[in-house]
């Protein structure tokens, strides 16, 4: 039984509420899990406490059992020391698609003409 540390979805539309789960990864994102570990309030303020609320003991419990923890969970989990989350970077995505860099490169030439039609 492969384990994972996620949020299941609650709460009214547009008013999302989650609560950090463990449970089989089979098993539906609201569906059945094995232990309710806390809550986490995306409405509240970043730097409220009472945005992020879990049980530690449990979650570090877990973690030895072989839980894997999400992405959102595992920066949850970095940020109270529990476990270290490996930084993601993929610079490939913030750089201009091909479109944007045509439109760029004919800007800067029609400003280079403009400027030496000016001189």
């Amino acid at each position: 039984m492969s384990l994972k540390i996620r949020l299941a979805r609650g709460g009214a539309k547009k008013r999302p509420h989650y609560s950090i789960v463990v449970a089989d990864s089979r098993y539906p994102r609201d569906g059945r899990f094995v232990e309710k570990l806390g809550i986490f309030d995306p409405m509240l303020p970043k730097d409220s406490p009472e945005r992020v609320k879990y049980d530690q003991e449990r979650a570090k419990y877990w973690l030895t059992k072989g839980a894997q923890p999400t992405d959102r969970v595992a920066r949850f989990l970095d940020a109270a020391g529990l476990m270290k989350r490996d930084a993601r970077n993929n610079p490939e995505k913030a750089q201009p698609k091909k479109k944007a860099q045509e439109r760029a490169a004919a800007a800067a030439a029609a400003a280079e003409a403009a400027s030496a039609s000016a001189e």
